[in-house]
């Protein structure tokens, strides 16, 4: 096998185990840390040092991940036209 081949089967193979692995840390963790306030669930306001509840997360540190959005409006969408 020619190492040009070889090297186009890895370029088509990338995106597809990408693609994949991300599907799979999606299912085994659905959220992640907020973008806003690190994690925390605190947002400092833009002057002074007073913080608060972070409005992105609901204080809560934590969002849900793009992949596990995209899944669950899928799932809703084949559910509500099956009934």
């Amino acid at each position: 096998m020619h190492p040009s081949h070889l090297l186009g089967i890895l370029l088509c193979l990338t995106p597809v185990l990408v693609a994949i692995s991300y599907c799979g840390l999606c299912q085994i963790r659905p959220f992640a840390r907020c973008r806003v306030c690190r994690g925390t669930g605190r947002a400092r306001r833009q002057f002074g040092r007073v913080s608060r509840a972070c409005r992105r997360c609901d204080g809560t540190g934590l969002r849900v991940r793009a992949g596990t959005r995209a899944v669950n409006r899928a799932a809703r969408l084949y559910r509500d036209g099956t009934n």
